[in-house]
């Protein structure tokens, strides 16, 4: 029989979460059940229950930032053992089949990988995210948290950390490079230490200069207020790579002008309106815009290995489960240094 456990939903796009119960399935040959310790609250969280990128199906529980402790697995798991300390991200299954899951990208599944919430599960059910008690995932699509990193800094690296990592890491940031950041919130306070562990000489543009402090003791080199007109004239081809993690509109055409001459720019950030760019910010130095998604398993284990090694977590305010309706707010007021957190044992 499926197990009910307490969550908080979405009821409707415009109303405030609420505490409820859902069901989570049986444990399957390949699943596991985790009991969730912690849970990030991610922008994406906000954008998907208030329909910002379309219609969902409510109520709704979101959260892809999910770190906790394996309590039951399948006759068939391989991967994982009760006991151990586990994390699932923002995706729990893909069909398997395609070219790209069969490259070890199943992230970018041809048919559609199954995220972790507001998406159609292999049953036909809407998935639940991780503002909740429990969650069952089939164990590929769970990853290990090393002992090095505690739970409540690890969770937000599930979406925040490899969501900046894997396009660091593809476009080869590291000694001799210069990476800058825009933005200074979840993704951005990631990608700075990242970018730093790396060995990039790291830059972080922000609307104002309230958190250089912060970001200079994270690691970057550099921090400049983009609200200066100064300093996109200062530093106009100066970067071989751009991560943008600000999920609102914003002047591309002026970024892409910092880039050097094969420069790209990465966007991370989802705003929900479109972001037009004129053809001539590219073609005089050959750079590029592209757009990054999450990691796929194997590089999000890679990363949380990395973050391991290097000491690195997010920094975060760990909340009750019923302050997540002022969380959100604040969150989208910027007003969170630099990850709310929600305990799930308050959920109990």
């Amino acid at each position: 029989m499926p197990t009910t456990v307490t969550a908080y939903a979405a009821p409707a796009a415009d109303q405030p979460l609420v505490r409820t119960t859902i069901e989570r399935r049986d444990v399957g040959p390949h699943d596991v059940r985790i009991e969730i310790r912690y849970a990030g609250i991610c922008h994406s969280d906000i954008h998907t229950a208030r329909g910002d990128w379309g219609p969902v199906a409510y109520p709704l529980v979101v959260g892809h930032e999910i770190a906790g402790v394996v309590v039951e697995v399948g006759a068939e798991v391989t991967r994982h053992a009760v006991g151990d300390r586990v994390g699932v991200g923002c995706m729990v299954n893909s069909c398997r089949e395609c070219a790209q899951c069969q490259a070890g990208n199943e992230q970018y599944c041809l048919n559609g990988m199954t995220g972790t919430y507001a998406a159609v599960d292999r049953d036909g059910s809407t998935t639940q995210g991780g503002y909740s008690q429990q969650v069952v995932v089939v164990e590929d699509f769970v990853v290990r948290i090393p002992d090095a990193l505690e739970l409540d800094v690890a969770a937000p690296l599930l979406c925040a950390g490899i969501t900046t990592y894997s396009p660091l890491r593809h476009w080869g940031a590291g000694p001799g490079t210069k990476v800058a950041v825009v933005g200074m919130g979840g993704l951005g306070h990631m990608a700075v230490k990242l970018a730093h562990a790396m060995g990039a000489e790291v830059t972080v543009l922000s609307q104002s200069l309230k958190k250089q402090e912060d970001g200079l003791r994270l690691g970057a080199d550099h921090y400049h207020a983009t609200s200066d007109p100064d300093t996109f004239a200062a530093l106009r081809g100066s970067f071989d790579l751009i991560i943008n993690t600000v999920s609102a509109v914003v002047d591309l055409d002026a970024y892409l002008s910092l880039l050097a001459v094969d420069g790209t720019l990465v966007n991370v950030g989802a705003p929900a309106e479109p972001l037009p760019v004129q053809v001539f910010s590219l073609i005089p130095a050959r750079r590029s815009f592209a757009g990054s998604s999450i990691g796929s398993i194997a590089e999000t284990q890679e990363m949380l290995d990395f973050c391991a090694e290097h000491g690195l977590g997010a920094d975060v305010e760990v909340i009750g489960a019923d302050q997540v309706n002022e969380a959100w707010e604040r969150v989208l007021a910027s007003d969170v240094r630099y990850r709310f957190v929600i305990d799930t044992s308050t959920l109990a």
